[in-house]
């Protein structure tokens, strides 16, 4: 039996041009297709600098093995970027240790931190940087030739950053990386302020967590978005987390929360075999997240990039509206 269509319908197809209407079977291809994109984010997590001080009430080697044991649970391992300089004593050696035991890559962060954009710090000074803290790690059985630039700073023009690759190269180190960037510590800073102030029992540390968890998703979200726009697939992602209170605390949660959005979790040597991270950016667009370098390369995102691409002030007025 012929159907028949009803002429509202005709005339719309007419006025838009005979546009094929989608069918039940392509609706649901596209609904396919949405879920396979989400379905294909994926994650690693890598964490910076390495402090051994007690912090709100936790000895240090209570909160660090909290942290280590929310990686435990989920079976995930990470790349743990350390910072020299207070890894030579007891307790330094301790953190080390520690992560190395269970698994998790040691990498270089530098010897003191210092922001390599400064004039001060030059070509030099950045060598000797890497080579000290790499006399520390190279020991363990898990260090890793990856360096990461503090404050993801790598040089503020064209001729100091071509100088530092050049380092990094004559010492065999590759950049290590992130792909999504986020303001954790800043989180952090605040609830140890919090807890130092009225304690930890008033401190509605619960507020704190959802906002954590809450800024870390969102920043992932909008990266995974970027990158997808940029390189046309889905990357595997390494996100920037620091060794402190919200980390230990929050870990499990947000490794939950990620795969409650239906995100992928794997390891983050495994996540550095990417293609992608051998798309080094041209000098005179490098700092920040790969992502961010990739795209202001492109030269499309220049209304929509901001700088720094992560800092407290896009966080504060937030968080001092939820009275945080």
């Amino acid at each position: 039996m012929t159907k028949i269509i009803p002429i509202t319908a005709l005339l719309l197809v007419s006025f838009f041009g005979c546009k094929e209407i989608p069918s039940e079977k392509s609706k649901g291809a596209i609904a396919e297709l949405k879920e396979i994109k989400s379905s294909n984010k994926t994650i690693s997590f890598t964490f910076d600098d390495g402090i051994t001080s007690d912090l709100a009430g936790f000895a240090f080697e209570d909160w660090n093995q909290m942290l280590l044991d929310h990686l435990e649970t989920n079976k995930v391992k990470a790349v743990f970027f350390v910072t020299g300089k207070n890894k030579l004593d007891k307790k330094g050696q301790y953190l080390l240790n520690s992560w190395n035991q269970e698994g998790h890559s040691i990498a270089n962060h530098s010897f003191t931190h210092p922001n390599f954009n400064s004039v001060k710090n030059d070509t030099e000074i950045f060598e000797n940087e890497l080579n000290k803290t790499d006399s520390i790690i190279s020991k363990f059985s898990n260090s890793v030739k990856y360096f990461r630039f503090p404050y993801l700073k790598e040089g503020a023009n064209k001729l100091k950053v071509d100088s530092i690759r050049n380092v990094l190269k004559a010492h065999v180190y590759k950049n290590g990386y992130v792909t999504i960037d986020a303001s954790d510590w800043y989180i952090n800073q605040r609830l140890l302020k919090r807890i130092k102030e009225v304690g930890f029992e008033n401190a509605e540390v619960a507020k704190f967590k959802k906002y954590y968890l809450q800024h870390l998703i969102d920043r992932a979200n909008y990266y995974e978005k970027l990158s997808y726009e940029v390189n046309d697939r889905h990357i595997n992602h390494t996100i920037l987390l620091h060794h402190n209170l919200t980390s230990a605390m929050f870990l499990g949660d947000l490794i939950q929360e990620f795969k409650n959005k239906g995100w992928t979790i794997i390891d983050a040597d495994k996540a550095y075999g990417d293609e992608v991270f051998e798309h080094q950016p041209n000098s005179e667009f490098a700092g920040e997240s790969l992502i961010w370098s990739l795209a202001k390369q492109s030269g499309k995102y220049e209304d929509s990039l901001r700088y720094p691409a992560e800092d407290s002030r896009y966080e504060k007025d937030e968080m001092d509206s939820r009275g945080l």
